[in-house]
């Protein structure tokens, strides 16, 4: 992660709170940190696309064409062999 907040506790020494409130503290610092971190890959990940997920999806696409060309041909020969009515 980012930054020294998951390191030590900035609150510990702070002698106006107790040890309960100061671990609170921490614990909520370590929480807006955490939230600032998923705002940014969030961000990240919405601005630009996802090199991975388009190439997958190229994949799927191509597989996909070759399943309609494919059941296509079995509807046609599906078609051609009925009897002439």
């Amino acid at each position: 992660m980012s930054g020294t907040i998951f390191d030590a506790n900035p609150y510990e020494s702070h002698s106006s709170l107790t040890q309960l409130e100061a671990n609170v503290l921490w614990e909520y610092a370590k929480l807006s940190q955490h939230v600032k971190d998923l705002t940014v890959t969030t961000k990240r990940l919405s601005e630009g696309p996802d090199e991975n997920l388009i190439a997958r999806l190229r994949v799927l696409e191509r597989k996909m064409g070759l399943v309609l060309t494919l059941f296509k041909a079995s509807v046609w020969g599906v078609i051609n062999e009925q009897p002439e009515g």
